[in-house]
């Protein structure tokens, strides 16, 4: 069997946090298309308990990243999308993260970088959410800034072979 290249695992694979943005706005289609990536993300019993905010207003970044304390540069983000959860679904919050992932790939499949900012637990993650005007029923799982990267840096990885096991975790 011929396994040749493959565009899914060149994009999943060539993803890198981005924490600096070109000013240049991102078309809504891409916008539109990575919120439905987003959308279609899987989960627990198609309860889909998420709510997603698009930010591109300068003076509301400018709020959020003051909000943010490991979210500074999202002031810098032409874009930033807010992924909120339901409160009372029992899993909120791996259902989010997993559309958060979902939205990050498929910004970059466009070549839109971004970065996961952490939501969840988070003490700015009420403040945001009354920033945004969202209901109290949703919790702020993540906040996604992004844009077209100044640059690329590729961050080191762990050998995979130092990750994972077979069967049964034999100790390091």
């Amino acid at each position: 069997m011929h396994i040749g290249p493959n565009l899914g695992l060149t994009i999943i694979r060539t993803r890198h946090s981005i924490r600096s943005y070109k000013e240049d706005p991102i078309d809504e289609k891409i916008v539109r298309n990575a919120l439905d990536c987003a959308h279609l993300a899987p989960s627990a019993r198609n309860e889909q308990p998420w709510l997603f905010g698009v930010v591109t207003k300068k003076e509301t970044l400018s709020r959020i990243a003051a909000l943010a304390d490991h979210g500074r540069f999202i002031a810098g983000a032409p874009i930033c999308f807010a992924v909120f959860g339901k409160r009372d679904a029992k899993y909120y919050l791996e259902d989010c993260s997993a559309a958060t992932t979902q939205l990050i790939l498929g910004l970059w499949a466009y070549g839109v970088g971004s970065c996961w900012v952490a939501g969840e637990k988070k003490e700015y993650a009420d403040a945001v959410r009354m920033l945004l005007g969202v209901p109290e029923d949703y919790t702020l799982v993540s906040l996604v800034p992004a844009g077209y990267p100044k640059e690329v840096t590729l961050a080191a990885k762990k050998d995979l072979d130092d990750i994972v096991f077979s069967e049964k975790y034999s100790g390091a």
